[in-house]
């Protein structure tokens, strides 16, 4: 018996089946007019809390880089600059995960869930109540999630989910304070974590991320220690 594709399980999910057909074809046109092959092989996916900026790059089969696709405007986020440590604190959270469930069904329209808390999340935050629910999602509002408004989700969610059927289990999710190489916003982390070292710490080891991936267009290998501090590779 033949099994049945994740695309297939997605567009019979009700109203899926109009989102992928118009979706994907306008996709399609997009890849070509930036000379990207489709389908995508590989989605890398990164998002500037400050800058209110989600960026969508991909890798073709045939390829060992990652070229940019498009920037999203982050409709609404909440919190502040720093990582998400407890329930409730309705922080956005900093660090690097990746995409663990496609809710077609969301109150948001559509929502891509992020594997948080990640290993590093569980050492650090609170050990009780951490917090979940951690989504990429349509619509404007925000409680901790980050919202890119309806269009932009169907065509992330399009996008990730072609790249999941093409056998991607994990597509990476980095999340940043600020875009780095913008001198205005990393002015603004300057200010932000003057008078918190921790926090000024892990900012500097989430830019040696962000550095080695702007030099290279290739993910580094992160590792989390004992400690849960990350380690970039």
């Amino acid at each position: 018996m033949a099994q049945t594709s994740f695309i297939s399980i997605q567009k019979s999910t009700g109203k899926l089946f109009d989102v992928f057909s118009k979706t994907a074809d306008s996709l399609k046109k997009q890849f070509e007019q930036k000379k990207l092959q489709w389908p995508p092989s590989e989605v890398y996916i990164r998002s500037f809390k400050y800058d209110k900026q989600l960026e969508v790059w991909i890798k073709s089969k045939d390829k060992e880089t990652f070229k940019l696709f498009k920037s999203y405007k982050v409709c609404m986020q909440s919190g502040s600059t720093g990582p998400k440590r407890f329930e409730g604190d309705y922080q956005v959270p900093e660090g690097f995960y990746y995409i663990n469930e496609f809710n077609p069904n969301s109150n948001y329209h559509l929502a891509l869930g992020l594997n948080y808390p990640n290993a590093s999340d569980k050492i650090l935050s609170d050990s009780l109540r951490p917090g979940n629910n951690i989504y990429i999602h349509g619509n404007c509002v925000s409680t901790g999630c980050i919202a890119i408004s309806d269009e932009p989700i169907e065509e992330l969610y399009v996008l990730t989910s072609i790249a999941k059927d093409n056998g991607q289990d994990f597509i990476p999710v980095h999340v940043f304070p600020v875009k780095y190489n913008n001198k205005k916003s990393f002015e603004y982390l300057a200010l932000a974590t003057k008078e918190n070292q921790p926090l000024q710490k892990f900012a500097i080891t989430l830019k040696e991320a962000f550095d080695y991936f702007e030099e290279k267009k290739k993910l580094p290998v992160i590792i989390v220690n004992k400690s849960g501090q990350y380690i970039i590779e």
